[in-house]
This record gives C-alpha cells, sequence and structure tokens, in this order.
C-alpha cells in the first residue's frame, strides 16, 4: 500500500450495500464523499441518513434534465417496466465522474454486488455500466471486489484489494451480518425504490413519451397522481382522485394545459396534458370530469375550463364513469 490517502466519490442510494460499501473504504481510512441523484422517479430517501451513519459527507445532485433524455432512448433499453438501469447507473457514474475531476479524486465507488440483480448486476452488465460511463478502470465496487478484475486504484495500491470483499448472489446473509459487525441497524429492505419499476406507473410514462415526446419534468410529475385517461385525439386527462390530487394537479398544471371543473357541484380537477389535439379532446374531457362528479345525473351540468389566459364554459347531460373505462391507462 502507498502512503498516500486515495480519495473516492461514492454512489450512495440509502440503502445498505451503498452504506456497507462505504463503511468497508473507510476502515482503510480513505477519503470519500457521496453523491446522492435525484429526478421525479426517485430521490434523496435516507442517503443522506447514509452519510450520518457512516461519517462521510454527502452531496444531492438533481439530474432531471439529462436523466429523462437518456430515458426516452436508453442504449441498453429496459428492463422489467421503464427502468433502464444499466444506462441510469452509468449516468450516474458519468456524472460522479465529473465530481471525481473536479475534486481531485482516485476513483468512483457503489455498492452493487455481483448476481444480486438479474439486468444490472450481472457480471457482463457491470462492464457495460463501467463502458458507457468513461471511466473504465475508475469504478470500485467494494462488495464484490475480489470477483471482478482490479481497478486502477488496487494497482497501484492506493486501495487494499484484500481488505475488501467477495460477495456474490441474491442472498443477503453477509450483508446482514456485516451490518451487525458494524453496528448498523436502521436501513431499509431492498427494493421498491424507483417508481420506474412500479407497473402501473411505468405503463402511464410509456403512454405518455408515445402521445407527448417532448413530455418534460413537469409532465411527468403529474403522471403521480389522479386517474388517466388515453383520449382517441391524441390528449392525456388526468382526473383527481381527492383534494390531494386536485391540488397537485392543478400545481403542477401549464400554461397549455387545460384545466376542467364540474361548475356549481363538488368535483375532481381534471388536467388534459397539451397536446396540438387538447382541443379536440376537450368535450369528452369534460364529460369524464362530469361522470366521477357529484352533479345530479337527471340534469344538464356546465363545466368550467381554462387554458392559460383563455376560458370558457361547456354544458351537456352528465355521464356514467362505466363509459370511459376502456380509456383509462
Amino acid at each position: 500500500m502507498t502512503s498516500r490517502k486515495a480519495k473516492g466519490i461514492g454512489l450512495i442510494s440509502g440503502g445498505l450495500d451503498s452504506m456497507l460499501a462505504a463503511r468497508v473504504l473507510k476502515d482503510q481510512e480513505l477519503e470519500l464523499i457521496g453523491i446522492i441523484f435525484k429526478t421525479p422517479f426517485f430521490g434523496p430517501g435516507q442517503g443522506m441518513d447514509v452519510g450520518r451513519t457512516v461519517g462521510i459527507p454527502v452531496r444531492v445532485i438533481d439530474f432531471t434534465d439529462r436523466h429523462l433524455q437518456m430515458l426516452k432512448n436508453p442504449v441498453y433499453g429496459y428492463g422489467s417496466q421503464m427502468n433502464p438501469c444499466i444506462d441510469c447507473h452509468a449516468l450516474m457514474l458519468r456524472e460522479a465522474g465529473r465530481v471525481m475531476e473536479r475534486e481531485g479524486a482516485d476513483f468512483l465507488f457503489t455498492g452493487e454486488v455481483l448476481g444480486q440483480r438479474p439486468m444490472s448486476q450481472r457480471r457482463d452488465s457491470l462492464r457495460s455500466v463501467e463502458k458507457l460511463c468513461g471511466y473504465p478502470g475508475r469504478v470500485l465496487r467494494p462488495l464484490s471486489a475480489k470477483l471482478l478484475p482490479p481497478t486502477v486504484v488496487e494497482i497501484e495500491g492506493l486501495v487494499d484489494r484484500e481488505r475488501l470483499l467477495d460477495i456474490h448472489g441474491r442472498s443477503r446473509k453477509r450483508q446482514e451480518a456485516l451490518a451487525r459487525h458494524y453496528g448498523i441497524t436502521d436501513y431499509p429492505q431492498p427494493g421498491g425504490g424507483c417508481m420506474l419499476t412500479k407497473e402501473g406507473f411505468a405503463r402511464r410514462l410509456k403512454e405518455l413519451f408515445a402521445r407527448y415526446p417532448e413530455a418534460g419534468p413537469r409532465e411527468v410529475e403529474l403522471l403521480k397522481w389522479g386517474r388517466h385517461f388515453a383520449l382517441p385525439g391524441g390528449s392525456i386527462c388526468i382526473i383527481g382522485r381527492n383534494e390531494a390530487d386536485n391540488s397537485r394537479l392543478a400545481q403542477f398544471a401549464g400554461p397549455e394545459d387545460i384545466v376542467l371543473r364540474v361548475a356549481d357541484y363538488p368535483s375532481p380537477t381534471g388536467v388534459v396534458i397539451a397536446s396540438p389535439s387538447a382541443d379536440r379532446d376537450l368535450q369528452l374531457a369534460a364529460a369524464i370530469v362530469t361522470a366521477y362528479s357529484d352533479c345530479p345525473r337527471d340534469v344538464p351540468v356546465k363545466v368550467s375550463w381554462r387554458r392559460g389566459e383563455t376560458s370558457g364554459t361547456l354544458s351537456g347531460p352528465p355521464s356514467d364513469r362505466l363509459e370511459y373505462r376502456s380509456l383509462l391507462i
């Protein structure tokens, strides 16, 4: 081992594996900085707690725009839903690599475990991530390092390979034992942190990209709330399930979106996501809003709408929500 203290930049998810990866490296008295990434699909979560538990500084990077650009056309495709895990990990490492360069650090590290995840943690996937991120030989995976080719910092003696680990597969027993060894008791169960792996959300996102390829962070945020209907003219209508949904929909509706409510009765807020065909779908969207409102079923009802500085009223008979079940996304 060289006497110079190496410096590493690590991806911190808030889970046990990234916590242990940092802790194993901390045993070698290395200088470490943790990076937590934020997008509409995942956020800091318990990542800040990891920094306090392990005793390293942690920074949050919002890379939403770059992540969305990647998400629409990932090099290695998607997992079971809309999760481009290989491309996502590579993008995180690319961003962390820029921090590494600015900080004059020596290596990147992650909590990845060889063979733990079927898509992103196979041996070939780990190689693909390293190639795509642009930092070959600089990505250290302390929990499985002895099963992988040595990195530059191991070869140069900046990190002692013999003090790294050889964990493999889906079993959590060795990680749990290691957590006990370090006195780490508060950590989340693995999985479930990324909305892109959720079937319902992924279905909505895929429909949004198909109908509105220019969709940005605001449109993505709208996918988290309410019921979603794919309208035949090409728009998407979202209506709130409750007051919390209604508030969020009103908050994130943009100047080109159409916002609707039944005029004289309690009703959900409806938002027609901006598209060239939004005007053609307006009447149908109004009918859907009335179907989920508390208006009487035997008299005509008025629906108020606005789009930016323009507003108006539509009238028509109330309808039954069963009529629109086939449009649900």
